[in-house]
């Protein structure tokens, strides 16, 4: 069975062909600046060069027949016919309280996606976009949505719930949501096979630490808390989010400089984090260069970054009375060298034995990069969303089959 995985924003539209019998990718690529009339498609096929195209694309419809066309192309192609294409998944971002595990695309699931719109503004309506998109191209073919929030919806109410009126939760659902879901539910299965032990009996913190980034706690298989809330804007220091702050900082920066909620928002989400207090950029790389030139800011941004994770680790292992692995993913997670160093070189309460030549190493593979002696160990696991968006796809596809 193949199964096209879409991850769709506002202006662009991520793909994966995955062949599901032996799990490989048969094709992957982008599509950015929609709605432009230099919109950029890069298609990369296995084993065949890639491919650069620029021309008018309005909107995600002919995005999505441009990569379908890529797709079956006879030079460029993987495919013989789109009708090889048995299923699409795409990635959702927020499922509210509505949806706690993966699902076929219906209408109501549709509506229920459109209903959420307001508590993820920025990203629900691009992943509709997605979804109408396929059905204009392929409307025959079965369509799954994996939400990020689904795998938090495991958190108890004590961990969910905000201090404030119960009236916000019932009326509004003002609660904890967390994303980064399906990563944060891949690297703990890897975690729980690389350690060979059954998931059932772990206890484990994730650290999805990429331009967004966000830590769970998962006790037995299932997320108990984690760090982003209502919004991604919460939780860790991250390339342009603020995370935590005392939030009567709001209506005083409002007051102070005539910031209006847009722009208070704004500032927040896209100028903030280690953006903000570097001066430099949000990218870890150029962080790390300008420390190692002796740039003062970038290192306070650096050490201010550092400091916040370890803190959600400690409280994550204090939330679970133990650890017995922290597991880095994504972006930074994946390849800064000196932010897991010093992250680890401060958890020896823990008993974190820290091996610096595993941390040096094997970037790109799932290791550890503590001692064999080390009584919580720490790996290093690269995150891959997209397959557990195409596994859950083929999941559910199978049994409406079946």
């Amino acid at each position: 069975m193949n199964i096209l995985v879409i991850n769709a924003g506002s202006s662009s539209l991520k793909y994966q062909l995955f062949q599901m019998e032996d799990e490989t990718v048969l094709a992957k690529g982008r599509v950015e600046r929609i709605g432009m009339e230099t919109a950029i498609l890069v298609h990369e096929p296995k084993d065949k060069g890639e491919v650069h195209e620029v021309s008018e694309i309005l909107e995600h419809t002919t995005a999505i027949r441009k990569v379908l066309a890529l797709l079956v192309h006879p030079e460029h192609g993987v495919l013989e016919s789109t009708a090889e294409i048995n299923a699409v998944g795409h990635r959702v971002v927020h499922g509210g309280e509505s949806f706690k595990s993966s699902v076929l695309v219906n209408h109501e699931v549709k509506q229920e996606i459109k209903r959420l719109f307001d508590l993820a503004p920025l990203h629900n309506p691009a992943h509709m976009l997605g979804i109408l998109a396929v059905e204009a191209n392929m409307p025959d073919v079965p369509q799954a949505v994996v939400f990020d929030t689904a795998f938090h919806q495991s958190m108890p109410a004590h961990a969910y719930l905000y201090p404030v009126p119960m009236v916000l939760y019932r009326k509004h659902k003002v609660r904890r949501y967390g994303f980064h879901g399906t990563s944060h539910n891949y690297v703990s299965e890897r975690a729980a096979a690389f350690l060979g032990r059954p998931l059932g009996q772990l206890k484990l913190i994730t650290c999805h630490i990429g331009n967004g980034a966000s830590c769970a706690a998962i006790l037995g298989g299932k997320a108990v808390d984690t760090s982003m809330g209502m919004t991604p804007l919460e939780g860790l220091m991250m390339g342009t989010r603020s995370g935590d702050l005392d939030p009567a900082i709001v209506p005083y920066a409002m007051g102070k400089e005539d910031l209006t909620l847009g722009e208070i928002s704004s500032m927040l989400n896209k100028h903030s984090g280690l953006q903000a207090i570097s001066g430099i950029s949000s990218d870890m790389r150029e962080i790390t260069e300008a420390m190692e030139a002796g740039d003062k800011n970038a290192n306070l941004a650096f050490e201010m970054y550092e400091y916040r994770l370890r803190k959600y680790i400690g409280a994550y292992a204090a939330a679970m009375n133990g650890v017995d692995a922290i597991v880095f993913t994504a972006g930074v997670g994946e390849n800064s060298e000196l932010l897991r160093k010093r992250v680890c070189e401060q958890l020896t309460y823990l008993g974190v034995e820290f091996d610096e030549a595993a941390n040096r190493s094997g970037r790109g593979q799932e290791r550890r990069i503590t001692t064999a002696n080390s009584k919580v160990q720490v790996l290093v696991i690269p995150t891959n969303e997209e397959w557990v968006i195409a596994r859950d796809t083929y999941r559910l596809v199978q049994s409406a089959q079946n």
